[in-house]
Parts: structure tokens; C-alpha cells; sequence
């Protein structure tokens, strides 16, 4: 099968794969027991607000654009485009809804298809992009250059959207739920370190810096001359030290700094920026709401 290009959309690929011999390639409507849910979804995140709102649209004017699927044995049907039209579909109580038909065989086909799809929607926010890139990659075994003609981008833009994986779990929390943006974060992995990653991360949240701002700040970090007697401090921290506060920064979502003296003895900084962090931090220590 030749590669298919973003560009041509999905009316393309319906068009080369449709199962011959139905009228408009529009195969009528099938009963939702007889869908079976897409393995490789990347989709991952539904926003409630969305998802209702369409509920109601499809609850008033039913479902207007076909869900796309592909046959299985057993007069079963695979999914392979349209997961919130399905979802609103069963909350409205629908007992069938209309569908095209694909002739698709590789699973690397289905998860193309549905990345295609999700990405001309925009449904994908970036970790889930990236977490999709990262399967038929490492999956699928696509080099960069084929995932790139496959959905239409740029080889950098594949590697630049798979380089956020990199970044610490809070920090992919936060862009995967919209609180900073795929440049924010793309600025804060020029800083490499996760200490570091975090600190400036913080700053982010806590002053509402825009992208600009914030690469200007990582510009002015890597222009700053290291002092000394910090230096000489993190010289004398020994691996596991740093570890266990890169293990509580990931936890605690803020800036950790652990000092022990020779002696083992020691004391535990932990940042917070207001009332409400202060809360949140002592929620996640205690496993309990206050």
C-alpha cells in the first residue's frame, strides 16, 4: 500500500480502501453491540464540556458524519475512526449508527488511520501525539522519515514532538491537560536537567509566563556564569541524594532540596508558591484530603 499523506485526509483513504461494490462507499448503519473499541486509539483524554456538548448535538440531530470501522470475524467491526460519536451515540441510547466500511488488514494501517484523523481534529493533545509517534515507531518500527510522509509533517516535527516524552511526569501531566503549552515545554527541555526542569517549570505556573518570556528566561539561564560555591555543593551531593530529589520533585510537583551532613543527619526543603500549593503538597505527603 502506498503511503498516504496527511494532506489527502481521510476521504482518501476511505476512497482507496472502501469495501467494493457499495453505493457512495457509505455502508449504511450497523448496531453499536457489533463495535468493538480501537487497540490503538491515541486518543487517551475526552474533555467532559466537549463530550456534552455532543451528546446533546447527537441527542437533537443524531450522528451526521459516519464513524469509520473495519470488519473482523464474526460479524464483528473494529473502530478505527470516530470514538466520540460512538461514546455520545451510547449515551443517548442509539441502537446503530452509520458507518463507512475500510478493507484494512495491518494494524499500523488502523493506527494511521485514527492518528490522521485525530490530528486533522486537532483531538490530540501534544503528549498523546507524541505518545502515537512513539508507537509506530518503537510498535510499528517506522522510521521517523515514514511516520513524517505518513501524517503529512515534517521529520523535525516528529522528533521535536517525541523529545517531550523526555520530560518529567508532572510536567507532561501539565502539558497533557493544557496548563502550558507544547512551546513552554519545549523550552524548558533545552534545560536537560530535571532539578532545573522543574525549578523553571514552576516559575512558569506560578507567573503565567508566555512562551516568549519563557525562552528568554532559559536564554538568560544558560548565559549565567555558574557560581562557584553552589558548584562545589552539588560536587559533594552523591548520586542517591540527587536521585531522591528528583524522586520527590516528580512526586510533589515543586522544588525538593535535600542537605545531609556526614553524620547522616539532614534536613528536607520543599517549595510551595501559595495557600493552595501548600494544601495540594501537604494532600499528596498526608494521602489524604484536609
Amino acid at each position: 500500500m502506498p503511503n498516504k499523506p496527511l494532506g489527502k485526509g481521510l476521504e482518501a483513504l476511505i476512497s482507496a480502501h472502501s469495501t467494493e461494490g457499495v453505493e457512495n462507499q457509505l455502508n449504511g448503519a450497523i448496531s453499536i453491540d457489533k463495535i468493538i473499541p480501537n487497540h490503538n486509539q491515541p486518543r487517551q483524554e475526552f474533555n467532559a464540556e466537549e463530550m456534552t456538548s455532543l451528546i446533546k448535538s447527537v441527542k437533537r440531530s443524531g450522528i451526521l458524519q459516519p464513524l469509520t470501522v473495519r470488519e473482523l470475524e464474526n460479524d464483528k467491526y473494529e473502530l478505527i475512526a470516530g470514538e466520540r460519536r460512538l461514546r455520545a451515540a451510547k449515551a443517548v441510547g442509539l441502537s446503530s449508527v452509520p458507518v463507512y466500511i475500510l478493507s484494512v488488514e495491518a494494524d499500523v494501517q488502523m493506527m494511521e488511520y485514527a492518528l490522521i484523523e485525530n490530528i486533522q481534529r486537532v483531538d490530540l493533545n501534544p503528549i498523546e501525539e507524541a505518545e502515537a509517534y512513539a508507537m509506530l515507531s518503537g510498535k510499528y518500527h517506522l522510521s521517523h522519515e515514514e511516520i513524517a510522509e505518513r501524517v503529512g509533517k515534517s521529520r523535525p516535527s516528529i522528533a521535536n514532538s517525541l523529545r517531550l516524552l523526555k520530560l518529567p511526569p508532572g510536567i507532561k501531566f501539565s502539558l497533557k491537560t493544557g496548563k502550558i503549552s507544547a512551546g513552554h515545554a519545549r523550552a524548558i527541555l533545552s534545560i536537560r536537567k530535571s532539578l532545573q526542569m522543574m525549578t523553571l517549570f514552576q516559575k512558569i505556573i506560578r507567573d503565567g509566563l508566555s512562551v516568549r518570556q519563557t525562552e528568554i528566561l532559559v536564554k538568560k539561564f544558560k548565559n549565567k556564569l555558574p557560581d562557584k560555591s553552589k558548584t562545589n555543593k552539588i560536587k559533594r551531593q552523591n548520586t542517591s541524594i540527587v536521585q531522591l530529589e528528583n524522586n520527590l520533585i516528580s512526586i510533589l510537583g515543586t522544588k525538593v532540596i535535600i542537605q545531609k551532613n556526614k553524620q547522616g543527619k539532614g534536613k528536607i526543603h520543599i517549595d510551595f508558591y501559595n495557600e493552595d500549593d501548600l494544601h495540594r503538597i501537604l494532600e499528596i505527603i498526608t494521602g489524604k484530603n484536609e
